[in-house]
């Protein structure tokens, strides 16, 4: 493990934004991982975790070490009839993982295929798609804790996973995870919550059919971030009480919703930026995407500004036109590494 100076994130990032590292370490074992955090406390320098780079926002200058996160490896542990444990290294690209679960026959993860990003930050953001969250299968996560000192696993129920949503947002410099341990099925249980995916998918009711209309339809949606940086779905699906759904819907009575199961609703946040008049417009090098106004792309050599400039707009005319306020998913970082609230910027 080598301790690099003034290292170009923006190969590391989906957004293509231009971050110049201070100090930076490519993570492949636990031995690497102890020797960098050394190394920070040492030089009296914040610790930036960086995976797969797909859910965060950079600034120009990063005063701190930077761990690139690539410890790879799957290994299978015990199972029975109904499902089966793996431990999956925190560096393992993502979808190239659903598509290896699926090639053993092991199931559950197929709605998830084509999501960016690798295995370690999937329980961060508890990741979601087509009526499926992660940390439904998620059993447990190994991580070096920071203020303890020590390695150690936290139980899938002491995750506290939730819509986008786990303990290691609450207490985003404390953990370092190495692995994750899933529980996968041996039987297909299809979900086929969302409409568009219940056609696409048809007759053929197999998990390898789900999986490759997943990703179809994805394809369809979303760009590609080699063509068009991005990071993905840009907001959170806004979640609200009944009487606030009630009260939109009257006005707009094709608003698309979800009901969840404690009472609350799960509003379309693309639907919303679409009907703000945002799918597919620009503020400079920075918009919504054509075909899916719930991504921001990078159109040119933007910048952390000119990315807030844009999605503040969106909020703006969101909140004028539906009384709602867009949360961003992405993660944002200072200066210094650490990370802030969005609602904190200025």
């Amino acid at each position: 493990m080598q301790i690099q100076t003034q290292v170009q994130l923006k190969p590391f990032n989906t957004l293509n934004l231009e971050a110049i590292a201070s100090h930076y370490a490519h993570i492949q074992s636990t031995d690497d991982l102890l020797a960098a955090l050394d190394f920070a406390e040492q030089q009296q320098l914040n610790v930036l975790i960086l995976s797969g780079g797909s859910n965060m926002l950079l600034p120009e200058q990063i005063h701190a070490l930077v761990l690139h996160i690539d410890i790879q490896g799957i290994e299978m542990l015990d199972g029975d009839d109904q499902s089966q444990r793996l431990r999956v290294g925190g560096g393992q690209g993502w979808h190239d993982f659903v598509l290896w679960t699926t090639a053993q026959g092991l199931y559950g993860l197929q709605n998830l295929a084509l999501i960016p990003g690798r295995v370690g930050a999937s329980p961060v953001q508890n990741i979601g798609a087509y009526g499926v969250e992660v940390g439904e299968f998620i059993d447990s996560v190994a991580v070096y804790d920071r203020q303890l000192k020590q390695f150690g696993s936290i139980s899938a129920a002491d995750c506290q996973f939730a819509y986008r949503h786990s303990i290691f947002k609450d207490e985003p410099n404390r953990y370092v995870i190495t692995h994750v341990t899933f529980k996968l099925l041996k039987q297909p249980d299809l979900k086929l919550n969302y409409g568009d995916l219940k056609t696409a998918v048809g007759d053929t009711l197999t998990a390898e059919n789900l999986q490759q209309q997943v990703i179809q339809i994805r394809q369809s949606k979303l760009p590609d971030p080699q063509e068009f940086p991005n990071v993905g779905s840009f907001f959170k699906n806004p979640l609200v009480d009944q009487p606030v759904f009630d009260q939109i819907a009257a006005s707009f009575p094709n608003l698309p919703h979800y009901q969840q199961a404690n009472t609350q609703v799960k509003l379309a946040a693309g639907w919303l930026i679409d009907q703000a008049g945002w799918k597919g417009k620009q503020l400079g090098s920075v918009g919504m995407f054509h075909k899916q106004a719930l991504v921001l792309v990078n159109y040119g050599q933007a910048s952390l500004t000119d990315v807030r400039k844009t999605y503040r707009a969106v909020q703006q005319s969101v909140w004028e036109k539906f009384k709602l306020l867009l949360e961003p998913e992405p993660v944002l970082f200072d200066q210094n590494g650490l990370i802030r609230s969005h609602q904190d910027e200025k």
